[in-house]
């Protein structure tokens, strides 16, 4: 299946060096001086001040199971954007090695779960400290693009039909062009790279807050390598995210992206163009299309931590789940009692497995079915079978117990 690239022209060129200067791609900030500065500072406060909130708002044993949630969100919106939708539920059955018998939804099935292991990865710590490195950059797009079936790494010229194959890590050696964004010369990239991390790897927290619209969109504008460069952004802006915010990884920017996905990619557009007049900063291209891409950037990480926000009301969660818990007993899906032991764990964040049989009321034996029926349909987690209980958000109740959070379940 070789995955056609409309916007994106490959020239059958031999790579080579046009001599751009590094100042091409300025401003690179938004600069101390700018008119734009202030309310673009206080909207990065306001976030940080936020999404902080939110995570001192969780209790320790939820972070782990919603953070495992949200990857899958994040997977499957980053990945809505180009075109490409797997429903999260058919994400988490890829990462139980479930895969459609239909071979395009498998391939797509394995370019999700490669995405799911490189956010993995780095929320496990794997790019702290440099997320916007020329090196770290290219790892991400090795992680990813190592993983994807043979299908996926390829792309088609659209003008000639020639079938390129996707090198994983490595930098394009073709010219490109993206919509009407002619890319720099193929030998510019590392140049451009270094100064990109020079300029994006020394800042403090805040201003990191605030740079990293700017630094996402001029990733892109780069166009690093011949596929997969949204990807990559996006995944470079969850990592620096993750440490400037210390987000926890509880909430994400990719489904507010997607979700205004027009305006997203018309803000990457716009900021691609050259500064307009005296008033438009001093660098070569718009410092008014990037501050106003960079108060959408901002804003939407607002919204979307607002929204994670109020789906975790302990009180309202709590209903929900009872309520469905109630629902499925009824039907006989679940043995009794097992909305007591959900609001147990609810009530104390995590329930040792001794106290089960305290929470039934009904005996040792059937609390052990209770629990092995909660544990069987994931809905309640544990790291071995002596620790202790802690809820799950498994993709195929999200619907039911987060409304809002990605569409309702494939067939």
């Amino acid at each position: 299946m070789a995955i056609k690239k409309a916007d994106i022209k490959a020239a059958i060129k031999p790579a080579k060096d046009r001599g751009e200067s590094v100042s091409k791609m300025e401003p690179l900030l938004i600069g101390e001086g700018s008119r734009h500065r202030p309310a673009l500072t206080d909207l990065s406060v306001e976030l940080a001040q936020k999404s902080a909130g939110f995570r001192r708002s969780l209790p320790g044993s939820l972070l782990a199971s919603l953070a495992d949630l949200v990857r899958s969100m994040n997977c499957y919106y980053s990945n809505l954007i180009e075109g490409h939708e797997t429903h999260p539920i058919d994400i988490e059955r890829a990462l139980k090695e479930d895969y459609s018998k239909d071979a395009k939804k498998r391939d797509l099935q394995l370019e999700a779960k490669a995405h799911i292991r490189v956010q993995q990865w780095i929320d496990s710590g794997g790019l702290k400290g440099r997320a916007v490195t020329a090196e770290s950059i290219r790892e991400i797009h090795r992680r990813f693009c190592e993983l994807l079936p043979n299908d996926l790494q390829w792309i088609e010229d659209p003008a000639t039909k020639e079938r390129i194959r996707l090198i994983p890590g490595e930098l394009r050696g073709r010219d490109v062009v993206v919509g009407n964004h002619v890319a720099i010369s193929p030998l510019a990239v590392p140049r451009f790279l270094q100064r990109f991390e020079e300029i994006y790897g020394h800042l403090g927290k805040a201003e990191t807050i605030l740079a990293a619209a700017a630094a996402h969109q001029r990733l892109v504008w780069i166009h690093p390598f011949l596929d997969g460069n949204g990807r990559v952004a996006r995944l470079m802006s969850h990592a620096t995210q993750l440490e400037a915010l210390d987000t926890g990884a509880v909430w994400s920017i990719a489904r507010g992206l997607a979700r205004n996905v027009q305006a997203y990619k018309g803000h990457l557009a716009a900021c691609d163009e050259t500064r307009r007049n005296d008033l438009d900063g001093r660098g070569n291209l718009s410092e008014e299309s990037l501050a106003d891409f960079t108060r959408f950037f901002l804003t939407t990480c607002i919204d979307q931590v607002t929204f994670m926000e109020q789906l975790m009301q302990p009180d309202r969660l709590r209903t929900r789940i009872l309520l469905w818990a109630e629902e499925e007993t009824r039907l006989d899906h679940l043995p009794p009692q097992s909305g007591s032991i959900l609001e147990a764990v609810l009530y104390r964040g995590e329930l040792p497995r001794a106290d089960a049989s305290n929470v039934v009321a009904t005996g040792e034996r059937q609390a052990r079915r209770v629990v092995s029926a909660l544990l069987e349909q994931g809905i309640l987690t544990s790291e071995s079978t002596r620790a202790p209980l802690r809820l799950a958000f498994p993709a195929k109740l999200a619907s039911r117990w987060m409304p809002g959070l990605f569409p309702e379940g494939p067939d």
